[in-house]
C-alpha cells in the first residue's frame, strides 16, 4: 500500500475501468472530487447504489457513465435528463449477486475508511451494504484514511493488505438532515405505534414518519432492531431501554443494520458500540433471516396508492425519484415473521393537493410493491388492513383514509369499476 495524493491515486485508474463508489455517508468526496479533474477524459462507469454530496463529475464533454442502483437528490436530475446515467432497479438483497457473481464487474473500488487499528484493520464504517463485496472483488482499491470514521462493530473490516493506495484526509462524515416532523406525520406515527406490540422487532427508514412513530414508542417495551438503515431518530429509544432486542431470534441483543445516516451523535453513538452489529445487506435483507424474527413490524413509504393496493414508492410517473430499494424485501419478510406486520405509510395527499390514493397510478409509474404484498396501509385519516380483502373491499377500505376532499372522485371511481 502506497500513500499518494488524491490527484495521483486516482490516475491509477484506466480508461475504460469500472469503478464502485462508497455509499450514502461514507461517499469518498476527496476522491471523487479528484476523479472529475484527473480522469475527465477517461471513458469511466461508476457504479453505486446512493451517494451523497455534490456531484461534479457530469461535467459537458465529460466521458463518465454512471450506473446507479438507487437515486439520490444529489444525481435526481441528471438521472432523468442525461443518457449518461442510468438507474438500475434491483432489490438491495439482492445486489450482491451481481457483484459476486461479475455479472456487475468492478475493476476498482473508491472508499473511505478508518484508519487502520494495529493490527491492520480498517473499518467501512457507516456503509457495509453492498460495499463489502465491492471490496471483496475490486482488483484495485483505493481508500480515503479519515480519522472521523466510526469504527464500528460487525461485517465491517477491510485489511490493509488489500488497499492498493490511501490518501489521508479529514473531511466531516456527510450528515443527513434531521426531518421536521409535521401535523400528518404525527397522526401517521400515532396509528402505527398502535399497531406495534411489545417485543416486536422493528425496520424503518429515515423521515418524518419513521421519526415519528418513534417518538411515540417510549412506553413500548423490550422492542428489538433488524432493519436495513436507521438515523437519529431511534436513539432516545435506546436511552430509555426500550430497544433490548431480547426477543429477537437472529443477532439477539444487536442492532442490526446494513447503514446508518444521521448527525455526528448518531456517528459517535454507532462509533466502537458492541450492541451495533453492521452486515452486507444480503444478510439484513434476506427475507429468510427477516422471518426469523418475532413480530417483524416494516415500516415503508409511498409516492401514490392505487385502489387495488399497488405501491409505487420509487417514481412519480416516468420521473424516477429513488430506487426499489429493500422495501419487497422487508414488506415480504415481515409478512411472514410470526405475528408480523408490514406497513405502508404515506400522507393522504400531496403538498399541491393532488390525492396519492389514486383510481389508477400514473402513467409510466413503477409497482415497487405488488398489491398481493401490500397488508397495513396508514395516512393520517387512519389504519387499514388489505390482506385477504377482494379488490371491492380494497377500494372502499382505501378510500376511507384518503383525504375527505378526494373521497367522492375516488368513490366514483370504484363504483363504476366494480360495479357496486
Amino acid at each position: 500500500m502506497k500513500i499518494l495524493s488524491a490527484s495521483e491515486a486516482v490516475s491509477k485508474i484506466e480508461s475504460g475501468q469500472n469503478v464502485f463508489v462508497h455509499s450514502a455517508a461514507m461517499t469518498p468526496t476527496v476522491l471523487m472530487n479528484a476523479l472529475s479533474e484527473q480522469c475527465f477524459d477517461k471513458e469511466l462507469k461508476l457504479l453505486s447504489i446512493h451517494t451523497e454530496g455534490e456531484v461534479n463529475y457530469h461535467k459537458d464533454g465529460g466521458k463518465f457513465e454512471t450506473h446507479s442502483c438507487f437515486v439520490g437528490a444529489n444525481i435526481r436530475k441528471e438521472i432523468n435528463s442525461s443518457s449518461k446515467l442510468n438507474y438500475v432497479p434491483i432489490f438491495l438483497s439482492e445486489i450482491h449477486q451481481i457483484i459476486r457473481a461479475g455479472d456487475l464487474k468492478i475493476d476498482v473500488a473508491l472508499l473511505r475508511v478508518s484508519p487502520p487499528d494495529a493490527r491492520g484493520y480498517c473499518s467501512l464504517g457507516c456503509s457495509i451494504d453492498v460495499s463489502l463485496a465491492a471490496s471483496k472483488v475490486a482488483k484495485l482499491i483505493i481508500v480515503e484514511f479519515n480519522e472521523n470514521v466510526p469504527r464500528t462493530h460487525g461485517d465491517s473490516f477491510i485489511h490493509v493488505s488489500r488497499i492498493d493506495y490511501a490518501v489521508n484526509t479529514t473531511d466531516p462524515m456527510h450528515e443527513g438532515r434531521v426531518p421536521v416532523i409535521s401535523e400528518e406525520e404525527q397522526k401517521i406515527g400515532s396509528y402505527i405505534a398502535e399497531l406495534i406490540e411489545d417485543g416486536s422487532t422493528l425496520q424503518m427508514g429515515i423521515g418524518g414518519v419513521p421519526d415519528a412513530v418513534l417518538a411515540q414508542l417510549g412506553n413500548h417495551k423490550e422492542l428489538g432492531i433488524h432493519t436495513e438503515m436507521f438515523s437519529d431518530g431511534l436513539l432516545p429509544l435506546i436511552d430509555k431501554g426500550v430497544i433490548t432486542g431480547e426477543h429477537k431470534k437472529v443477532l439477539k441483543g444487536k442492532i442490526t443494520t446494513c447503514f446508518a445516516v444521521g448527525t455526528q451523535k448518531l456517528y459517535d453513538y454507532v462509533n466502537d458500540n458492541p450492541v451495533m452489529e453492521f452486515k452486507e445487506s444480503s444478510f439484513t435483507n434476506d427475507t429468510a433471516i427477516i422471518r426469523k424474527n418475532p413480530k417483524v413490524v416494516a415500516i415503508n413509504s409511498a409516492i401514490e396508492l392505487d385502489l387495488t393496493g399497488q405501491v409505487c414508492a420509487d417514481s412519480i410517473g416516468t420521473y424516477q425519484y429513488s430506487g426499489v430499494g429493500g422495501q419487497m424485501d422487508f414488506i415480504r419478510g415481515a409478512s411472514l415473521s410470526p405475528g408480523g406486520k408490514p406497513i405502508i405509510a404515506l400522507s393522504s395527499q400531496t403538498k399541491r393537493g393532488d390525492s396519492k390514493i389514486m383510481p389508477i397510478l400514473k402513467p409510466g409509474a413503477s409497482v415497487t410493491t405488488t398489491r398481493a404484498h401490500v397488508h397495513w396501509v396508514v395516512t393520517e385519516y387512519g389504519a387499514v388492513n388489505l390482506f385477504g380483502k377482494d379488490l371491492a373491499s380494497r377500494a372502499k377500505l382505501l378510500t376511507s383514509i384518503a383525504h375527505p376532499r378526494h373521497r367522492e372522485m375516488l368513490t366514483k371511481a370504484y363504483m363504476e369499476r366494480y360495479h357496486t
